[in-house]
């Protein structure tokens, strides 16, 4: 979203949408309008922008001239160079999103000089706050702005400059009320936060003045000496012909009144020809003589972190990523323009376009590129390009993203010598000699050679301007040898494919572009043998390029085939005893799997050839495999099920509520409760005086769609069916659960004990069934409705742990339940064995909560039926009370913390509501019982 710098105004090209009125006028831009001095404005908002610029006669006014002065400003600040058809452009107040800055540790430069940068008063944010730019702005009389590439840095100096200006000028549509609008909120804000608040800003409309600061570096002659007069005249000196008389007079009004002085791009200045140090040395004297202005200088961090580029005197402050309100209304602004201002788009489509785009922005792989300015105009671009909808592959996305930041890399970039001259140089194919698919094929090189030497496995590589070169270098044919030398120069600040970071080094804009790059030059020279070897020897590195190398080959299958059988040539022992594999066959079975999803090859074809089935189903049985592997940790387990859900899972009893197992709970004591706790005290259970089965798992999400599909039942929240199949299902109610709990109990009428039912457990039953009762079956049984519920008395044993606080005993294991974030979401059944309850139950800590048929009371805060537990207490379970009575869950959740997974945690919930983390299990029954 970096604007960037405008050349002086011209005459307007044939065919431009201005009008001309008046002496001395000129229209400058497409949609703009000129009017000579004395003109009043004619156009309606700042997106039909008029330019006053009267003619240079002895007689014009300092009134005259400061008014032509702002309208010239404002055709510098409100553009964007994010062109969405030939002869429409975005304007910056219709998309400018309010951004968030953090303070730097060392914010005042040096300690002597501390004073020079107000501090905070009352009821201001202090120093490592979150705080607003513009608050940051109103806050420091001198402030620099630090960001990484396309963080918003120039565009808010953009946005400031436009509203000021706008204001001074009379703009309805920008003006102080824009500048000043408020953060956005976030989507799961509370009320009292959610209360939109208008930015600070105490200093009124200050008269704005922009210096782009690598344009001054170039005016400057090699050690030439440099003060504030300097600065001065080279800003004077970038205005129209026409303004110039104006330079009196505005500098009057800085030196006695004061203004804004804006400074953009300190990093952007090379150190060649000490012109850092001139620039420096300027700056600080503008800002000693001209004591009446505010200061606002943008630098990226790397650069500003250096101590020979620090400011004295300057406050410092970072640029934060977007947050997801500020993501959502950068979309809902971009869609609002295109369809309000610039016609692209239908009030219908522009909805549809901001829905759409929001949803995408919230996928696992883009999420992290949303939160950057650039990276997110780009995905705006992009689906606005594509007709409403972003690729809806990955790698599709990373393809058309490289080639327009290959555009914007490569493309005419216009600079000024200096005299102030506008000079266009030729883009980066026509510098080189070089074609468009060499100069990429080199890239492509680069990035996989930076991505296999950089220490870090997080963030870009640094790349030296030496590598750099010397892959440019390759891609010419010429080889002109003197313009390479020229290069750094030609490539500093150019937003895109690679920006500078640093002196003499290099960055791909993100490491997914990074990423997507190696994985284009393996895909082309060195698939699937060195690839395969690559990512199973150092997956956390290479898993990503591996993926995006086998979906630029999508259209390929027999490639694809081949790099699964090269991943996962091996067949599963199915002896249960026999060695654990090593972890690179286990990963390569994993990235297998990964590899067929990525590329929608995992499901199964009745066309497929035998051989490659062959192949698939060897990948399917090794992701149940690894559901129990002790070397892989519990996350990479989660995605093993979800890849055996889309591979197709042979467990049966997940899939199938006729094969739906239970575990054999026999009657006896139990131990219930917490110690210390007063509502729900430790004390022996002797009132579960019954035998009953419990499921092994909660219903999964196939299960569930059974019932759906036979019973039509409609009233259940139909997205929590789009789940993978195996996993539990969540987002239920209880009353769902208890018209499933009925369906099954008429399915199976005929097949159960007689007097048996299926129900919801009760909270004892659901505890016992966690902890274990004070005497264990000395083997856990299982049991299907088809094999029959034999209800023999089993040889027991005395339980180890009687007390356990976790289904395993008394110590948390991070790999053995589902919970505290671990995964960030549900995860099949079978991940967590280790973590089985005494009776052989799975999945009773962490993963979903689950629903009993227990009461807990009309106030959430406190319990109205405590223990000690009576199980012959008849209201405590009675299933025909009101709504608004809590029931109580049980067993914690995937993204509760552990002490919520404990065996006596009671936690409560509406009957009605449907949680995103709440499932239920099942227990047969004999009838009635308490």
């Amino acid at each position: 979203m970096n604007s960037e710098h405008l050349p002086p105004a011209k005459k307007p090209r044939r065919g431009a949408k201005g009008r001309v009125e008046g002496d001395g006028a000129v229209a400058q831009g497409k949609a703009a309008t000129a009017l000579g001095q004395g003109a009043r404005q004619a156009g309606r908002d700042i997106h039909e922008v008029t330019i006053v610029l009267p003619s240079a006669a002895p007689d014009a006014t300092a009134d005259g001239l400061r008014q032509a002065y702002l309208g010239w400003l404002v055709t510098q600040a409100n553009r964007l160079p994010l062109f969405v058809s030939d002869d429409k452009m975005m304007q910056l107040p219709a998309v400018y999103t309010a951004l968030l800055t953090t303070a730097s540790d060392d914010s005042r430069f040096p300690p002597a000089a501390a004073g020079a940068a107000r501090q905070p008063g009352e009821g201001e944010p202090r120093q490592g706050e979150r705080l607003s730019a513009l608050e940051a702005l109103d806050r420091e009389r001198s402030l620099v702005l630090m960001g990484g590439p396309g963080s918003g840095k120039t565009t808010f100096l953009n946005f400031v400059a436009l509203c000021l200006a706008g204001e001074l000028l009379g703009s309805p549509a920008a003006n102080l009320k824009l500048l000043r609008r408020p953060v956005p909120r976030e989507p799961d804000a509370s009320a009292a936060e959610a209360k939109p608040q208008r930015q600070r800003w105490t200093h009124g409309a200050l008269l704005p003045v922009c210096v782009v600061l690598r344009d001054f570096a170039a005016s400057l002659p090699a050690d030439a000496a440099v003060d504030a007069g300097t600065l001065w005249r080279f800003i004077v000196g970038q205005w129209p012909e026409q303004l110039r008389p104006y330079a009196d007079p505005l500098q009057r009004e800085l030196l006695g009144r004061g203004g804004l002085i804006l400074l953009d791009g300190l990093d952007e200045v090379p150190d060649a020809e000490s012109r850092r140090a001139q620039v420096k040395q300027a700056v600080q004297a503008f800002a000693g003589m001209y004591g009446k202005c505010r200061f606002l200088v943008t630098s990226r961090t790397y650069a500003y972190q250096r101590q020979d580029w620090k400011l004295e005197g300057f406050a410092a402050r970072e640029l934060l990523p977007f947050t997801r309100g500020q993501i959502e209304r950068f979309i809902d602004s971009w869609y609002a323009h295109m369809a309000k201002d610039l016609a692209r788009l239908s009030a219908s489509q522009a909805a549809d376009g901001a829905a759409r785009l929001k949803r995408a922005s919230e996928r696992r792989e883009l999420r992290e590129l949303a939160a950057r300015p650039l990276l997110l105009t780009l995905m705006a671009r992009l689906q606005t390009r594509g007709g409403g909808a972003l690729p809806e592959s990955r790698e599709k996305l990373y393809a058309e993203s490289v080639d327009m930041l290959l555009d914007e890399w490569e493309r005419h970039k216009p600079r000024f010598d200096r005299r102030g001259q506008r000079m266009d140089e030729p883009c980066l194919g026509a510098w080189l000699g070089a074609s468009r698919e060499s100069i990429r094929r080199e890239i492509d090189r680069l990035a996989y050679e930076v991505h296999l030497a950089q220490p870090s496995l997080t963030g870009t590589a640094d790349i030296h301007e030496a590598a750099l070169t010397a892959a440019l270098r390759a891609a010419s044919r010429d080889r002109p040898d003197a313009r390479l030398m020229r290069l750094e120069e030609y490539l500093r600040d150019r937003a895109g494919l690679l920006s500078a970071h640093g002196e003499g080094w290099y960055q791909f804009p993100h490491r997914s572009f990074q990423e997507y790059l190696a994985a284009c030059h393996l895909a082309r020279f060195q698939f699937p043998d060195r690839l395969s070897e690559l990512a199973k020897a150092d997956p956390d590195r290479w898993r990503e390029v591996l993926l995006l190398a086998a979906a630029s080959v999508r259209n390929a299958p027999t490639a694809i085939w081949d790099l699964v059988d090269t991943l996962c040539g091996e067949r599963v022992d199915p002896d249960p005893d026999a060695p654990e594999p090593d972890s690179e066959t286990q990963w390569g079975a994993l990235l297998a799997g990964q590899a067929l999803h990525e590329t929608g090859l995992a499901a199964a074809d009745p066309d497929l050839q035998a051989r490659h089935e062959a192949k698939r189903r060897r990948v399917r049985d090794w992701q149940r495999w690894l559901l129990r592997s002790r070397l892989l940790p519990a996350r990479e387990r989660a995605l093993a099920g979800d890849l055996l859900a889309a591979l197709g899972d042979p467990r049966r009893e997940l899939l199938d509520v006729d094969h739906l197992r239970f575990a054999f709970v026999p009657r006896g004591a139990f131990w219930m409760g917490d110690e210390g706790d007063s509502d729900a005290p430790l004390h022996r259970n002797e009132t579960l005086d019954y035998d009953y089965w419990i499921a092994e798992s909660p219903v999964t999400v196939a299960q569930f769609a059974q019932f759906v599909a036979a019973s039509a039942y409609r009233v259940h929240d139909a997205d929590a069916l789009c789940a993978p199949a195996n996993r539990p299902l969540a987002t239920v109610s209880w009353y769902d659960a208890l018209a499933f709990c009925a369906w099954l109990g008429e399915r199976w009428r005929d097949r159960l004990p007689a007097g048996w039912s299926v129900a919801l457990p009760s909270e004892a039953e659901w505890e016992k069934a966690a902890r274990g009762g004070v005497e264990l079956p000395v083997a856990a049984q299982y049991a299907t409705v088809g094999q029959g519920f034999a209800l023999a008395d089993p040889a027991r044993r005395k339980n180890p742990q009687p007390q356990r606080a976790w289904p395993w005993g008394d110590e948390w294991e991070l790999e053995w339940a589902n919970a505290e974030m671990s995964i960030a979401a549900s995860s099949t059944p079978g991940c967590f064995e280790a973590g089985r309850s005494p009776y052989g139950c799975l999945d009773m800590a962490g993963n979903v909560w689950e629903w009993t048929r227990s009461l807990w009371g009309t106030d959430w805060r406190q319990h109205a039926f405590v223990y000690p537990y009576d199980a012959w207490d008849l209201k405590r379970e009675d299933l025909d009370t009101s709504d608004d009575v809590f029931r109580v869950v049980r067993g914690g959740s995937w993204d509760a913390r552990r002490v919520f997974a404990r065996c006596a945690v009671r936690f409560r919930s509406l009957p009605g509501i449907r949680f995103g983390d709440s499932g239920f299990r099942v227990v047969l029954r004999s009838s009635p019982v308490p």
